[in-house]
């Protein structure tokens, strides 16, 4: 049965709860407060919804997630990144970057990515929780991603590409400095074709929860600017 969540508590039902049809949807209602928000990434939940539904929490069982050792970089994408034909920043247009996530993709008629949505995760990056990627070609930007940082963790939410690579160089771009830095794993949620040929590989909801109780109060080295990174420098 499906919890509904008080607005006066930021607690979450026991990730055993989510229904198995469809897969991991745990909780609705409670608002999207960035303490609830916070709450909802150290539980190991996440919201998605449409526009018109309440807010939504989900909790796939499998997760599917990356370890930077893990990660693949095909003999052409190689080719590309040691090409310098983009440059990678952190940090630098947050606003950008969510925005050109929030467009609807092919073959789709909306958008999960609600002003709410924006609205909440901007207040997140302004508390120093959420980064962007972003991904330039001439000084103008043709991908990225952005997600949240909590501990030795890095909770991606969404991707853009406008040129052929862009988000492969954005993402290969954050592991090699995560993995630097000291994480232990990047959550990529769901599976898809994309992410896969990265690297990314399914885990039992225990094992993510695992990793929470590990990692989530563990610091790391991470810096995040706006300091250009030629991909060439990326060690491969």
């Amino acid at each position: 049965m499906l919890t509904w969540l008080n607005r006066a508590s930021l607690k979450f039902p026991a990730l055993t709860q989510a229904l198995r049809e469809p897969n991991g949807l745990l909780a609705a209602g409670g608002g999207l407060s960035s303490a609830r928000l916070i709450a909802a990434y150290r539980h190991g939940c996440f919201p998605w919804y449409q526009d018109g539904q309440p807010v939504l929490w989900w909790s796939p069982d499998p997760r599917t997630v990356l370890l930077p050792d893990s990660l693949h970089i095909s003999r052409s994408l190689r080719k590309v990144l040691r090409s310098d034909q983009f440059t990678v920043t952190f940090d630098r247009n947050f606003t950008e970057v969510i925005h050109a996530c929030a467009q609807p993709r092919e073959h789709e008629n909306g958008t999960w990515i609600t002003n709410e949505i924006q609205a909440a995760y901007f207040e997140l990056h302004r508390q120093g929780y959420a980064h962007s990627v972003e991904v330039w070609h001439q000084q103008e930007l043709v991908g990225g991603l952005y997600g949240i940082a909590i501990g030795q963790l890095f909770f991606g939410e969404s991707m853009f590409s406008l040129v052929s690579n862009a988000s492969k160089v954005g993402f290969v771009t954050l592991v090699s400095a995560l993995k630097a830095a000291g994480f232990v794993l990047i959550d990529c949620q769901m599976p898809t074709s994309h992410l896969n040929s990265l690297g990314a590989h399914n885990i039992s909801r225990e094992d993510f929860s695992g990793y929470l109780s590990r990692y989530l109060d563990t610091p790391t080295t991470m810096q995040w600017s706006t300091a250009a990174i030629t991909t060439s420098a990326i060690a491969l």
